[in-house]
């Protein structure tokens, strides 16, 4: 392994930055300028064109022209996990990062998460995001709060001492050592959506040490233009492939044998971003909603998402999705869509404690749990 001398007479290990490319001309120079205005200057910045159409991969050799720490590869279009594997066989430092073409790298980064690694000797160490949207009224960054929440202490272990974190599935918000990296054969999927989640679910697993801090280390733009592939959930080869990682995901848990880390892993972390999909059920097609349903049922047929971290108003709709009731599902997302901003559906307190209460809807043909509120839920 590859390691070079830093400042003041110290060895700074060499952290290689796996980058994939896709016609991102508009975004490739901010992300590119990011990861080489790191504190931790010892980079290897692999970049990876992954048969780009337009001058994405003209600016990364531009780049790479003027920085010796950039190496680009260029390869025909196969996607990002392919992309990701192509840089990492490029890759020689001790150190493995990524980061996404249309983002943005915080400059202390590398540097919070590699001093988290060497003084715990993790295994894989991971940090905050903020979600940050480039709306033609302005830009905006938002620190998801679950991931705050996740990310609240600086801390190491297992995943057994902290299993909700198996809900920061993302790629490019961690360091890995790279003789970890390949002595468990980890690797991305190709040819897939979403391949984060079984490689990081893969991840946690093995770690025989994980490092969490709490800075922000990655800003992840939410494009405007709605073009990036977490945003086109209404196609139905989008829904197979999450659906697809999900059980990948789930059996790798199942193996682990653990029941801590298996029931949060059902009931906090696979329900996850189901949100996003129920959003969708007022609009949707037959057969977009059938292949969700049998997804419901797969996944929350034994164990209903009534006992999910979701909130109220989709805890309901997963529950109205597993009986097969689409009407009411599509009634209850259409009433959560149409409400004006920081408006709450209807409460009601009876001497059962507190429920929602949703105009329309048979609140006797739903039972208690799917209404119910929790303490900390308003």
């Amino acid at each position: 392994m590859r390691w070079r001398r830093g400042g003041r007479g110290r060895t700074a290990p060499l952290i290689s930055v796996v980058v994939p490319v896709h016609d991102v001309e508009a975004y490739l120079p901010a992300c590119l300028d990011s990861v080489l205005a790191q504190s931790h200057a010892e980079l290897q910045v692999v970049v990876v064109d992954d048969g780009s159409t337009d001058s994405s991969g003209a600016i990364a050799d531009t780049y790479a022209a003027r920085d010796s720490r950039i190496e680009v590869v260029h390869t025909d279009n196969r996607g990002l996990g392919a992309a990701r594997n192509e840089g990492l066989r490029h890759a020689r430092g001790p150190f493995l990062a990524f980061a996404d073409s249309d983002d943005v790298v915080p400059p202390e980064a590398y540097a919070t998460l590699l001093r988290q690694q060497q003084r715990t000797g993790a295994d894989l160490v991971t940090g905050s995001i903020v979600w940050w949207y480039d709306d033609p009224d302005g830009e905006r960054q938002v620190q998801p709060p679950w991931m705050k929440r996740l990310h609240a202490t600086r801390q190491a272990g297992i995943i057994d001492q902290m299993p909700e974190l198996l809900g920061d599935v993302f790629a490019w918000n961690k360091l890995y050592r790279r003789e970890f990296w390949e002595s468990v054969g980890l690797s991305w999927p190709e040819g897939t959506r979403y391949e984060d989640q079984p490689t990081l679910t893969e991840a946690y697993l093995q770690a025989r040490r994980i490092g969490v801090v709490s800075e922000v280390v990655y800003q992840w733009r939410i494009r405007s233009d709605g073009s990036s592939i977490t945003q086109q959930r209404a196609s139905l080869a989008d829904l197979h492939d999450r659906w697809a990682t999900k059980r990948t995901s789930r059996q790798a848990v199942l193996d682990y044998g653990s029941t801590k880390v298996s029931r949060t892993f059902q009931d906090k972390v696979l329900p996850g971003d189901l949100h996003r999909y129920f959003v969708l059920i007022p609009d949707c097609d037959d057969e977009w909603y059938a292949v969700l349903e049998s997804g419901v049922r797969e996944f929350f047929g034994t164990r209903s998402l009534v006992h999910s971290g979701l909130p109220p108003m989709h805890r309901l709709t997963g529950w109205l999705v597993e009986q097969g009731r689409r009407d009411d599902a599509a009634l209850v997302m259409r009433y959560l869509r149409d409400l004006p901003p920081g408006e709450w559906a209807p409460r009601v307190e009876d001497e059962h404690g507190r429920r929602i209460d949703v105009p329309g809807l048979a609140a006797g043909s739903v039972p208690r749990a799917a209404l119910a509120l929790r303490d900390h839920e308003r």
